[in-house]
């Protein structure tokens, strides 16, 4: 007895609608999001959320009256002012701001914005957003941050 053999359905003769338009369509959201990559990657200004930040300070070049951070007034509501030194409270934040009225005054600080080291040992004024705290009085993520003196 021979095999039966099964009657072939006839191959689509339109290969750019069944290989050529899909491929395309691939490379150019592949080259999309890489164009989209590089540009955020290069752009002076960074987003963080819908907030804005302005540049940092230029490298040794900290002096009075400099300004830096977001421009999201309404997520970085908080604000203080102090003497910025290396090192959280207790274990919390990676800096801490001396501010009048002694230790029991001293806030934490972190930011997710900023790098704050470029300000140790400054009196500053920061603006930021109170985190929850087991540890210290205060931890504030700063987004703002204006060298005093």
């Amino acid at each position: 007895m021979e095999p039966q053999m099964e009657p072939t359905t006839p191959v689509s003769g339109n290969v750019f609608k069944d290989v050529l338009l899909p491929s395309v369509v691939i490379i150019v959201v592949i080259l999309a999001g890489i164009g989209t990559g590089w540009k955020v990657s290069n752009s002076k200004v960074l987003g963080s959320g819908a907030s804005n930040v302005e540049q940092k300070a230029a490298p040794g070049v900290v002096k009075k009256g400099t300004e830096v951070g977001s421009t999201d007034s309404k997520t970085f509501k908080d604000e203080t002012e102090g003497t910025l030194q290396a090192g959280g409270v207790n274990g919390e934040g990676a800096y801490h701001l001396d501010r009048q009225g002694g230790e029991s005054q001293t806030a934490a600080l972190t930011s997710s914005v900023l790098d704050l080291s470029e300000f140790t040992g400054q009196k500053v004024h920061v603006w930021g957003e109170s985190q929850k705290s087991t540890k210290a009085a205060w931890l504030m993520d700063v987004g703002k941050i204006k060298v005093i003196e």
